[in-house]
């Protein structure tokens, strides 16, 4: 025990022998000062956070942070009254920081891209987007993971790094979203039959926005067919449900104008090539 005594007065430069009974109640005096002073500034630093209105993962994260380094602080001030040399203690707490932050690399990894995400908000909970190779509603967005139901109402934790290194796709950030969709005719169909036809789905669909314009293009020339493609706006809650309803009606209208959907085929023609026999 002595020995272990020595040598941490060794590491320090510090002699336990030198500490007096003044030295200590100052100690004391000065560690309650510098609670005190604590306690004040993190109620300080909340309120103002709060009033922000900075994200919840990020308040706490950087309030823990705080905490942390004001009471390091409070120790080396408290150690300085005792007479123990700061630059010895700086050098301990700096060769123990750099052995924990090799021992938990990933972790560290993680919440770096969990504060990029908290910062730059590329999504905020509830939007549903497609990041890391995952696509879903995010549920939560923490420091370490970020959570994501997807549709089938999976839940699914995605390490924040490889989100933050990832290409991430939004389709919440804006109101209106448009709808692409390809629809095959024959054709012996006339465009301006199927043209209105599909228009005539369209209208019956009330969640279609008027503005800006549906369009009904010619998209490609097929082997088989001709491919219409519709593009509607919908605001963003409608994407899913108008999409689903805009393929019924089309089939509907199709089949009142008496449209062919075709499909993929070949039409082989037999020729006989045989002599004709004489007579």
């Amino acid at each position: 025990m002595q020995d272990i005594l020595t040598q941490i007065e060794k590491t320090l430069g510090f002699s336990l022998g030198s500490l007096s009974l003044g030295k200590v109640m100052n100690a004391l005096l000065v560690l309650l000062i510098c609670l005190i002073l604590v306690r004040i500034l993190m109620k300080m630093l909340r309120r103002v956070m709060e009033r922000a209105k900075v994200e919840r993962a990020l308040l706490n994260f950087t309030l823990s942070v705080c905490h942390v380094l004001l009471y390091i602080l409070t120790g080396l001030i408290v150690a300085d009254s005792l007479g123990i040399p700061i630059s010895s203690l700086i050098a301990v707490f700096s060769v123990l920081g750099l052995a924990v932050s090799l021992a938990v690399q990933n972790t560290l990894s993680n919440l770096a891209g969990g504060l990029m995400i908290l910062v730059s908000k590329p999504f905020v909970a509830d939007h549903y987007v497609e990041a890391g190779g995952v696509g879903g509603t995010v549920k939560e967005i923490g420091l370490i993971y970020t959570k994501v139901a997807t549709p089938d109402n999976k839940i699914i934790y995605i390490p924040n790094s490889d989100i933050s290194a990832a290409r991430i796709i939004n389709y919440s950030a804006e109101e209106d979203r448009r709808i692409d969709v390809t629809y095959t005719a024959s054709y012996d169909a006339p465009l301006e039959t199927v043209k209105k036809a599909v228009l005539e789905a369209v209208s019956a669909i009330p969640e279609i926005m008027p503005d800006p314009e549906p369009a009904v293009v010619v998209s490609n020339y097929g082997d088989s067919s001709i491919e219409y493609t519709v593009r509607v706006w919908v605001k963003n809650a409608d994407y899913w449900p108008v999409k689903f309803a805009l393929n019924e009606a089309v089939k509907a209208a199709f089949d009142r104008e008496g449209v062919e959907m075709t499909y993929p085929h070949l039409n082989v023609h037999l020729v006989d090539d045989a002599p004709a026999a004489k007579e």
